[in-house]
């Protein structure tokens, strides 16, 4: 039986919490950051979790991902 294989471009888009909550990261915060408030860089520092209607969506993907 071949083995599950977590989908490897969402291993650095998403991170599994101790408790097994999915964290996201936000959009925005790669580049161009000259432009951008410093409120504005400072909100989307921070990581929500994913909703549960998109982790039932993604949950074969991220089947191996560690916490």
């Amino acid at each position: 039986m071949p083995k599950m294989k977590t989908h490897s471009s969402l291993k650095d888009r998403f991170k599994i919490t101790g408790t097994g909550k999915v964290i996201r990261y936000k959009a925005y915060k790669n580049h161009l950051l000259s432009g951008k408030s410093s409120r504005q860089k400072r909100v989307l520092n921070t990581q929500p979790n994913l909703a549960k209607g998109d982790f039932k969506r993604l949950q074969q993907g991220l089947a191996n991902i560690k916490g």
